[in-house]
């Protein structure tokens, strides 16, 4: 494999992991203050690039405000899961939100096929015609924002659930939601938040990858698959932890296309994963927690 070869797999992983690991970052949060996820993850991430193509291409709105109403949509949904397909089922303890999540997902994704249609569709960005060479290696402006924006918003999540008041009220839902409540935290409203959250990062990354890859009702589906993989690869404990999970993923991912073509790409990725889930079953930067009896 040659320079640009490399580089270029190397460029491609990181945006791809990055966007996994943004994807991913929707179920830490979520596991964080309820210890749900939301298994529609893909669909906020379809729901996106959908919504700015159609805004930009119909409606002919500009770019900002056609991404702006999209990710308020997608973080709409994310409540609306939650209060549909979670909060019902965890009110009377049964674990059916897994298949409840699934199923929602299943309705919309089938909905989008029938408004927008099953041919997948380009969606341009002029960040795509602005770059620089590196070593015979070109490199695109939407290439670079791709990762810097996957990894300010884990810096941001991360300095949030730490250090702000909100990451308190997070932090105290998720050890203990009768004590939160004792102290005038709303379990319900964070965790309502922590679903709206979820569906932003997806429908964020679906946008920015979109222009790299097309538009199209299904296009969700794997990458909430890698997305849930990379969490738990990285650890879902903690926001770094699921961001780097994607990033490996995403390299080991782009690397195995590199060497020996898509065919096998997907299968060595999940084997890979597997392998190292089985050797270190808290994920490759997961910390493991020592509980007090």
């Amino acid at each position: 494999m040659d320079f640009a070869a490399f580089g270029s797999a190397l460029v491609t992983g990181a945006g791809l992991g990055c966007m996994y690991g943004l994807v991913a970052l929707g179920y830490y949060v979520t596991y964080a203050t309820s210890r749900t996820v939301n298994f529609a993850q893909g669909v906020p991430l379809m729901l996106g690039a959908v919504l700015v193509f159609a805004f930009g291409n119909h409606l002919h709105w500009p770019a900002w405000a056609a991404m702006l109403v999209a990710v308020a949509i997608c973080a709409a949904f994310g409540m609306l899961v939650e209060r549909t397909a979670v909060r019902p089922f965890v009110k009377r303890g049964s674990e059916s939100w897994l298949m409840a999540t699934i199923a929602v997902g299943l309705i919309i994704e089938n909905l989008v096929l029938f408004t927008f249609g099953r041919d997948p569709r380009g969606l341009r960005s002029p960040l795509t015609d602005i770059g620089f060479d590196l070593g015979g290696l070109r490199i695109t402006a939407l290439q670079v924002l791709i990762p810097l924006a996957g990894l300010a918003i884990t810096a941001v999540l991360s300095w949030v659930v730490r250090s702000s008041r909100l990451g308190r009220e997070l932090r105290a839902v998720a050890q203990n939601p009768a004590t939160a409540q004792l102290m005038a935290i709303d379990p319900s409203r964070i965790i309502s938040l922590s679903y709206a959250v979820s569906g932003a990062f997806a429908g964020v990354a679906g946008i920015l990858i979109a222009p790299l890859y097309t538009v199209s009702a299904g296009m969700g589906t794997m990458f909430g698959i890698k997305a849930f993989a990379a969490a738990i690869l990285g650890g879902i404990g903690g926001a770094w932890s699921v961001m780097l999970g994607g990033i490996a993923l995403g390299l080991a991912e782009a690397l195995i296309v590199a060497w020996v073509g898509s065919t096998y790409a997907q299968l060595i990725a999940f084997v890979l994963v597997i392998v190292v889930l089985a050797v270190r079953p808290i994920g490759l930067f997961g910390r493991a927690v020592a509980l007090k009896v």
